[in-house]
């Protein structure tokens, strides 16, 4: 297949000793959304505290990643799937260019939803066509393989969403759709397949579909993988991808279109699964073996969940978006709220998941607006701050000292 690298800058570009903060995946470091460093603006406007803005080459809904001095995202360019590189200053070093795009049915969502990861060393890109592409950090493409052709079509009802995560040895992508679903590791260097889990879980009709991206972890001295979709939480052996243990009832009236969009986060040992089109939470303990439904649920809350942002925990306190605007604080061993409140009534919602910062929580609505919100003993909104309007369903990233912002045309860097 033909590829387009477009070199836009040859030499000079050299990573910045001083930089220390990387954002590899779209929930940053360890998958958690929360960030360690707490200097960041809490207010800006199109036309204050934003250090640059560039004009992306094609649209596109993934989260950018950071590595050092390198910015990495998706999108279409002229009819390819592309992975785009910036600088921290904006200018723009590759475009790779890698098979043609499939253009997303939803308004709010494009073929190049997927979010790239990267170990330092390479990025790999997932996008709705089922190519996984892996590149060097020069924009080479290193290896390609298309999950569809070696699996089976896609039959998503809507565009993918799940993004790829990386294990110790192994990049893994979880395919959840209403046809045979697994979970397949391929290995970092040549790409060639290491192992293939099936995951097929009996879920009804759109339930059977998830766009949620797993979380890797390591428990008890092994490395695990841990899946939401399909009605169930599963958790994988990260060396080998044998299903370790279960957790069922979800769906326990069995409703048909309960697909999965939010993905779990895990603090304390617990996993807080986000279902049923934002109706339930669920904590569940790690660990145990086979089906630990009956024993390892610890908490389960009704119509206090989140359809499509995924949630956001830290200090023992889990911080849930819903869709639309209102945001609860929930004791994460318990589940029981501690406080809620309401971002300004709109009639967009958000897609971007939070981010905790210190001791804020920023959202960020549809239209690029973004609350900044306190996380102390109760509701505060600290400051909201507008951006030309623009769509925005990517997830904001957050690295030594400053904000990225990407909506649907434009990659805003917030901070002097």
């Amino acid at each position: 297949m033909r590829r387009l690298i477009i070199s836009l800058v040859l030499v000079g570009i050299a990573a910045n000793p001083l930089r220390a903060e990387n954002w590899p995946n779209w929930r940053g470091a360890d998958y958690t959304g929360v960030v360690k460093s707490a200097t960041f603006p809490t207010t800006w406007s199109p036309t204050t505290n934003v250090a640059w803005k560039v004009k992306l080459p094609g649209p596109g809904a993934s989260t950018p990643i950071i590595w050092d001095d390198k910015i990495f995202l998706t999108c279409g360019v002229e009819g390819k799937n592309t992975v785009v590189c910036y600088d921290r200053t904006g200018k723009a070093l590759w475009f790779t260019g890698l098979d043609s795009e499939k253009a997303g049915k939803h308004k709010k969502a494009t073929g190049s939803n997927p979010s790239c990861v990267t170990d330092g060393k390479h990025v790999y890109a997932y996008f709705k066509t089922g190519t996984l592409a892996c590149l060097d950090l020069a924009g080479k493409l290193v290896w390609q393989q298309n999950l569809q052709s070696l699996y089976g079509e896609d039959t998503l009802w809507w565009d993918l969403g799940t993004s790829p995560v990386l294990t110790k040895n192994h990049v893994v992508v979880a395919v959840m759709h209403s046809g045979p679903s697994y979970v397949a590791a391929f290995d970092k260097t040549t790409g060639k397949q290491t192992w293939k889990q099936d995951r097929n879980l009996g879920a009804p009709s759109e339930a059977a579909q998830s766009y949620s991206t797993p979380v890797v972890l390591e428990h008890a001295g092994q490395e695990l993988i841990i899946v939401l979709g399909a009605d169930h939480v599963t958790a994988h052996d990260a060396v080998n991808g044998a299903e370790l243990w279960r957790v069922g009832g979800l769906n326990p009236t069995g409703h048909q279109y309960f697909r999965s969009i939010a993905s779990p986060v895990v603090i304390d040992d617990i996993v807080v699964a986000p279902y049923g089109r934002g109706a339930t939470i669920v904590g569940i303990k790690l660990g145990g073996k086979g089906d630990v439904t009956k024993s390892h649920v610890v908490w389960n809350k009704s119509d206090i969940g989140t359809d499509v942002p995924s949630p956001v925990a830290s200090n023992g306190q889990v911080f849930v978006l819903r869709d639309k605007g209102e945001i609860l604080c929930l004791n994460a061993k318990t589940g029981d709220t501690v406080w809620t409140g309401q971002t300004e009534k709109n009639r967009l919602a958000f897609s971007a998941s939070p981010v905790l910062v210190g001791g804020n929580l920023y959202v960020t609505r549809e239209d690029g607006k973004t609350f900044v919100v306190g996380t102390g003993k109760e509701f505060q909104v600290v400051a909201s701050n507008d951006l030309d309007g623009e769509f925005v369903a990517a997830t904001p990233v957050f690295a030594d000292g400053k904000i990225l912002i990407r909506t649907i045309e434009h990659l805003y860097c917030i901070g002097k």
